[in-house]
């Protein structure tokens, strides 16, 4: 594919495995590292749903993204989108308590070697790698046996106070992923990921995949992208903003000015961020 692998991960933490997870995220960054004074930038907030209702994120929010580093918690962003296994539910209740709604980060097609529930997943179910260390495709063929390891993992980001669950590597079909997958896998196992989210009262968002989104937009509550404006490709997300449904967007190798002003337009959310994918940000 012509972006980097689906999404971008800490090189950092992938090089060491066993480690107690404050540890190793401590080592990744020294903390806060934002471009700009937040003090100076209104507060944001996005409401919390009403009770037995999923949370909905509109269009236009603001959020933050960082899944390496000691975790900031005092960005004025309305939304965190964070990393599933290494946020503590106290972490959650913290933001939670600030107004924030947050999104549990997790990876659902592909294999990751340093996850606690690794061992789970059979060899037999490993694919080709996804272009990060210790990671690999999974055959997301296999809703049978994938189902109650994925359920396991949501009911982890539910047990933690989460509003909602970004599923990563959800375009395996589309890469070589060492499993004959079709467009059609793609979308029976990305609706049993949407079907397990919301059975738990989580909101979930489509991950990249914009060939299906025309499909997708109906099932999903929000959408995550990275780099459609450096590909020419943010116009393909504009059903979810016209369905009222939030798009979280975010450039590595683009300057914030260059993305900034349409996204304004097409009411994304957009961040300019690092690959590292640490505290620093650079909101539209």
């Amino acid at each position: 594919m012509r972006r980097p692998p689906t999404r971008s991960k800490s090189r950092c933490r992938l090089l060491v495995h066993g480690v107690v997870a404050a540890l190793l995220l401590a080592a990744c960054t020294s903390g806060p590292d934002r471009d700009r004074d937040e003090e100076a930038v209104p507060d944001d907030l996005s409401p919390a749903p009403a009770p037995g209702e999923r949370w909905q994120p509109a269009p236009g929010g603001s959020w933050q993204w960082q899944l390496t580093g000691k975790l900031d918690t005092s960005v004025k962003a309305a939304v965190y989108d964070i990393d599933g296994f290494t946020t503590t539910k106290e972490q959650v209740a913290e933001l939670k308590a600030a107004g924030r709604r947050t999104i549990c980060y997790l990876s659902t097609g592909a294999w990751e070697d340093f996850r606690p529930d690794a061992g789970a997943f059979p060899p037999s179910m490993r694919g080709e790698g996804n272009g990060w260390e210790g990671e690999r495709w999974l055959d997301i063929r296999r809703l049978a046996e994938l189902e109650p390891l994925i359920a396991e993992r949501f009911d982890m980001c539910r047990n933690k106070g989460f509003d909602a669950v970004e599923p990563d590597n959800m375009d395996a079909y589309r890469n070589k992923s060492g499993f004959p997958l079709t467009a059609g896998d793609q979308l029976n196992y990305n609706r049993l990921i949407v079907r397990l989210a919301h059975d738990r009262g989580l909101s979930v968002g489509l991950k990249n995949d914009l060939d299906q989104i025309p499909e997708l937009v109906g099932d999903f509550d929000f959408a995550v992208n990275e780099q459609c404006a450096q590909y020419d490709e943010c116009g393909r997300l504009t059903p979810f903003i016209a369905a009222g449904k939030a798009v979280f967007h975010v450039e590595y190798e683009l300057p914030a000015s260059r993305f900034c002003p349409a996204s304004r337009e097409l009411k994304l959310s957009s961040l300019e961020k690092k690959y590292d994918l640490g505290a620093w940000r650079k909101a539209c």
